[in-house]
């Protein structure tokens, strides 16, 4: 467990120190646009995976990686864009949030087959994700 904590306290201090150097938003920039070139490579990595039938873990992951890839991807075009009024209460968004939630989606799948449920035990955490956001959304 150290030698996570270890590369979390550089990770922080690079940051940190880019953003003294450089500014929030640059900082912010860089190091969303590499997270978001990386999120990338690491859904591909986990396609390959799967195409091999490696675990069958690895579809969720590579779509949980693509969706994580294309949402970071999109706020990072559009914060390098300043803010196009294209982007804004663009539904191609929700496309991308449809990834993601395909990704999560598949992981309860594998989380539920592996604690031997009937093959549905999925589906309560995924409703009740939805519940709770839609409550702090018609509550806020």
């Amino acid at each position: 467990m150290t030698r996570p904590l270890i590369l979390l306290a550089l990770a922080s201090l690079v940051f940190l120190a880019s953003n003294e150097a450089f500014g929030y938003g640059a900082a912010y920039r860089i190091a969303y646009g590499a997270f978001t070139l990386m999120a990338a490579m690491i859904s591909l990595t986990f396609l390959w995976l799967w195409a091999r039938r490696a675990t069958p873990l690895a579809i969720g992951m590579s779509f949980g990686w693509a969706g994580a890839a294309s949402v970071m991807g999109w706020w990072w075009t559009f914060n390098v864009l300043h803010g196009p009024k294209w982007m804004v209460d663009n539904p191609l968004l929700l496309v991308f949030l449809s990834i993601y939630f395909v990704g999560a989606t598949l992981h309860f799948q594998v989380i539920s087959r592996s604690f031997g449920s009937d093959g549905r035990g999925w589906i309560w955490p995924v409703a009740a994700s939805l519940a709770v956001s839609l409550a702090v959304h018609f509550l806020a």
